[in-house]
Formats: C-alpha cells, sequence, structure tokens
C-alpha cells in the first residue's frame, strides 16, 4: 500500500493537535485519570489510599472497607487516625507529620483494626505526588498486611530464647560436674579450676550476645568489642579496680566471634592473675583497640609485672588455645614480646570475621 511521506508542517501540526488535548497540569492529570486511577487500585491486593498536599485523606480503595468494614468516607480526613491501635497513633503522627513537612517518604509499623475487632500489624508506605516546580500536589500511599510475618517472627524469637537459655543451662551442668569430679580427684583440682574458668568466660560471652526479650536484654547498647571485652572481664577484681583499661573506636562483633574472643582474653587475664601485672597490687594493663576497612588491631600490654622473663617460656595449652582462635577462627595473626616491665600481645585479625557470620 502505497502512503505518502508526512511533511515536517504535518508532523509540527500533529504534535501541537496532541498537546492542546494534554491537561495543564500534573494535578488535571491526576483528576483526569481517578476512575482509571481507582478502578487500578481496586483490583490491588493492598489497601491504597490518597490525601491532598495537607495530608487529608480523600481517597480509599476497595481493599480498605473489606478489611476495616468501616462505611465509605467515614475515615476521610484524618478520621484514619483512630483506626490505628491506640498505642502506635503517637509515632504514626510523629512520621506523618514529618513527611509532610519535609517531603520525604513515609513509612511506618502499626496495628490497624479489623472489621472483627482485632488488629493486626501493617506496614504504611507513602510517596509524594510532585508538580513541574517539585511542589507536592498530593500523597499516594498504600497499607500492606504484615501480621503473619510479624507473628513468625515472634515465634523465632521465642525459639531462640528457649534454646539459649538451654545452652545457659549447659555451661551450669558442666562446671557443676567439673566441681564434682575435681572433688572426687584431687590430683584433677588445678585443670580443673583452670577448666572452670573457661567455661565461665563462654557463658559471659553467650550471655553477652545471646538473643533478649526486651526485658532480659542488657542495658549495653550495641554489641561491640569495647562492650564485650568490659563483660568478659567484669568478673576480674582488677577491671572494677581500674587496671584494665580498654580504648579505641566502637568495633561491631558478631555472635559467632564471641566465643573465640572471650577465650584469647581470658587466657591473658588468667595468666597475668597467675604470674603478670595482675598479680601484684600496682599492675596495669591497657587494649588498644584500633582498625581499617579489612583488619582489626588489638594490643595488649602488662606494665609494673613482678617477673620479666627473658624468652617466651615452653607453650602450654593456653597459648595453644589463644593461637588456635586468632589463627583458625579470626583469621589473623599476633606477635608476642616481653619488655622491661612485662608483657605486649599485638593481634591483627580480619575485620569481617569479627563483624560477619563465620
Amino acid at each position: 500500500m502505497n502512503s505518502k511521506p508526512i511533511t515536517r508542517f504535518q508532523l509540527d501540526a500533529r504534535h501541537k493537535a496532541a498537546a492542546d488535548m494534554l491537561p495543564l497540569s500534573r494535578e488535571h492529570a491526576l483528576q483526569s485519570a481517578g476512575p482509571a486511577f481507582h478502578a487500578l487500585a481496586d483490583t490491588m491486593p493492598q489497601m491504597v489510599w490518597s490525601t491532598l498536599s495537607d495530608g487529608s485523606h480523600d481517597y480509599y480503595n476497595a481493599r480498605w472497607y473489606e478489611f476495616t468494614g468501616v462505611t465509605v468516607g467515614s475515615t476521610d480526613g484524618d478520621g484514619w487516625a483512630g483506626m490505628f491501635h491506640p498505642e502506635d497513633q503517637p509515632d504514626a503522627w510523629e512520621k506523618w507529620s514529618h513527611s509532610l513537612s519535609t517531603g520525604e517518604p513515609y513509612e511506618v509499623e502499626y496495628r490497624l483494626r479489623h472489621r472483627s475487632g482485632e488488629y493486626r500489624w501493617m506496614i504504611g508506605r507513602a510517596l509524594p505526588v510532585l508538580d513541574e516546580n517539585g511542589a507536592i500536589q498530593r500523597w499516594i500511599g498504600t497499607c500492606t498486611d504484615i501480621e503473619d510475618q510479624k507473628q513468625a517472627s515472634l515465634q523465632n524469637e521465642i525459639l531462640s530464647q528457649e534454646l539459649s537459655h538451654r545452652i545457659k543451662n549447659i555451661f551450669a551442668i558442666v562446671s557443676s560436674l567439673i566441681s564434682l569430679t575435681a572433688r572426687a580427684n584431687k590430683g584433677f583440682q588445678n585443670a580443673a579450676k583452670d577448666l572452670q574458668g573457661r567455661i565461665s568466660a563462654l557463658g559471659r560471652a553467650h550471655e553477652f550476645v545471646r538473643p533478649h526479650s526486651e526485658k532480659s536484654r542488657p542495658q549495653i547498647g550495641d554489641v561491640t568489642l569495647s562492650s564485650l571485652l568490659a563483660t568478659i572481664f567484669g568478673s576480674y577484681p582488677a577491671y572494677s579496680e581500674g587496671r584494665i583499661k580498654i580504648g579505641g573506636p566502637d568495633i561491631t562483633i558478631d555472635s559467632k566471634a564471641a566465643t573465640p574472643v572471650a577465650l584469647i582474653f581470658h587466657e591473658l587475664a588468667t595468666n597475668a592473675m597467675k604470674y603478670g601485672a595482675l598479680s601484684v597490687p600496682d599492675g596495669r594493663i591497657t587494649l588498644d583497640l584500633s582498625a581499617n576497612e579489612e583488619t582489626v588491631r588489638i594490643a595488649w600490654a602488662e606494665r609494673n609485672s613482678p617477673t620479666v622473663l627473658d624468652a617466651e617460656p615452653t607453650s602450654g595449652f593456653g597459648s595453644r588455645l589463644i593461637d588456635l582462635a586468632i589463627r583458625q577462627q579470626l583469621g589473623g595473626h599476633y606477635e608476642r614480646t616481653w619488655t622491661a616491665d612485662g608483657m605486649e600481645l599485638v593481634m591483627e585479625v580480619k575485620r569481617d570475621r569479627l563483624e560477619q557470620a563465620a
């Protein structure tokens, strides 16, 4: 089929005619598309709503009314707030007010009243519709039911806490068995004391990083290397006396890294109490922490030790334990030296071994 080519004049005329048919503004476009938008929103599984620029609600889709059971129009304006659980209203209002004043996306979790009278967890999100000058003309938002995910998360938390509680009981049982064995076998008493100390250090590390409820959670803030070390040394009198000092930045630590860290510094502190700086009243220990993107450096320095060794003593079980923890579990290396008044141990370990589960 033959056709004549379109001239530039004809193309410009068509563009002009099409432009003349376009709405004068995005607001006009949104109003013109209202029925189509409502039809589309009613097919969505989520609850969809819109507001004017001041946050006054003027539209909800069919899912909203199906879920809430309220009459059409009864939650327009600010009537929606009464549908939230009373405990969640302040937070929702605060975040909504912030978004209205700044134009930032809105996101909040809250409990919404179902038509049955029960409350279900939702996540609410909204984005602004802007005109060509960047001014907010209205907001389009959604409510997504996350009750099932919340319940699953709660169940997992309960199971984690129960498992953690049982692990804690196992630590106590193992310690009791060691104590009973030592009473029956006096030759085992010295070794039993060391073994119980290691079990105790592991127990403190586990208590520090285990899953907690809001009531049982220690008031320690984030799980960091500094706070973990403080927990490990908390049972040593020298720490409360100020003879063990920890300095450096907060470095995040993962729960799996807590075990080797606890064993390393329990061994160092125990040896210091037996032979080193903590065996005398004026002995001091400093730990300096530093880090870059790839490694974490920890410098342990003992001062005013009673005995200064000229060379490293024969490696015992504690030394092998430290070596295993640093080299294999934390992917690092270390150097131990003896100075004029004590021992120094400087280790460098992989940062991702501390911060991420292996």
